[in-house]
């Protein structure tokens, strides 16, 4: 659980680990035990102040999406032994209000259910088509292109017919983003010159921004938008863990008034049932090989608080996620 909210950077202190009885669950509750848990930057914002959540506070379980097994499902309609998707929290069990609980027609390795096919597919799938609109021939640029999301929007641009530019770390990144994924350009946000290279690598222009930083990569980006471009607002990654610099309040409203921009944010969650639809395709091109799953797992529920701090600072490759528990045998 939290143990107490952190004022910087986050640590291990932070957490603690306590044991306690298997929950009872109450009326229009679901028992249910987890089995991957996901691991996101999102985690991080929810200890600094509400967002679509309330905001986490001392003495709270870890809040975090997962797939879990269903134990007991009271009065709901759940299948004993279905996994679903759901709000557990940093715990091996879980009473969820079962009204909450998305079932999961396993299709696949479950652990595609929480990366490709999951949360962060889902943000990449909806984020880029609904918001972000390529077409083809047109500069799609995405940040943190090797994390969990940007991998997945990089490679999506790419099967729509776009130019993909991907923004990472590290040169070990920039190769696996261009030899395995496709993507016809990364530039490192860490090198003296990225201003500089990253205009090189768009010499068009920018069409599509896809943002998951914030902060100077942001700005930056957005003196590259060309006319009617747009910004798919997705997270601030640079502000959750320590302070980062302002959106540039005197370039962006101009900026979006003369190149007709549009700047739009959005949560995934608000479009669930249009999930499967989207899974369904998602799931064709992985079959067919046009899209490659990337994944990052950790053993462990005792690991979560590291594999976050890890996350923030930018050591996976692809969706992060611990692993709880056993997979359900299949019912």
């Amino acid at each position: 659980m939290l143990d107490r909210l952190p004022e910087s950077a986050l640590e291990p202190s932070h957490f603690t680990h306590r044991h306690g009885p298997v929950p009872t669950p109450g009326p229009g509750e679901a028992l249910v035990r987890t089995v991957l848990l996901s691991v996101d930057p999102a985690n991080r914002a929810w200890m600094n102040g509400p967002t679509y959540r309330p905001q986490l506070v001392a003495g709270d379980v870890m809040a975090a999406y997962a797939l879990a097994e269903v134990v007991d499902p009271g009065k709901s309609a759940l299948a004993p032994g279905s996994v679903v998707f759901c709000d557990t929290g940093w715990q091996e069990y879980a009473a969820i209000p079962a009204a909450t609980a998305m079932p999961v027609p396993i299709q696949t390795a479950l652990t595609h259910h929480l990366s490709t096919l999951g949360l962060t597919g889902m943000t990449a799938y909806f984020g880029l088509l609904e918001i972000g609109a390529p077409a083809p021939g047109e500069t799609v640029v995405v940040s943190a292109a090797a994390g969990a999301t940007g991998n997945v929007v990089g490679q999506i641009a790419r099967i729509k017919g776009a130019r993909v530019v991907g923004i990472s770390s590290s040169d070990a990144k920039r190769r696996m983003l261009e030899d395995e994924l496709g993507f016809d350009a990364t530039v490192s946000h860490r090198s003296p010159t990225f201003k500089e290279d990253l205009a090189a690598a768009c010499p068009d222009g920018i069409d599509v921004y896809f943002d998951n930083v914030g902060g100077d990569i942001l700005n930056f980006c957005m003196r590259l938008l060309n006319e009617r471009g747009r910004v798919v607002c997705c997270g601030g990654l640079s502000s959750y863990d320590q302070p980062a610099p302002p959106v540039d309040a005197a370039m962006v409203p101009l900026k979006i008034v003369t190149h007709r921009l549009r700047m739009e944010g959005f949560i995934v969650l608000d479009y669930m049932s249009e999930w499967p639809a989207a899974g369904a395709e998602m799931a064709a091109w992985i079959d067919s090989g046009e899209l490659r799953v990337l994944e990052d797992v950790i053993d462990g529920l005792e690991q979560a608080p590291t594999a976050l701090i890890g996350l923030l600072a930018g050591e996976n490759l692809g969706k992060r996620m611990v692993r709880v528990g056993p997979d359900p045998v299949p019912v």
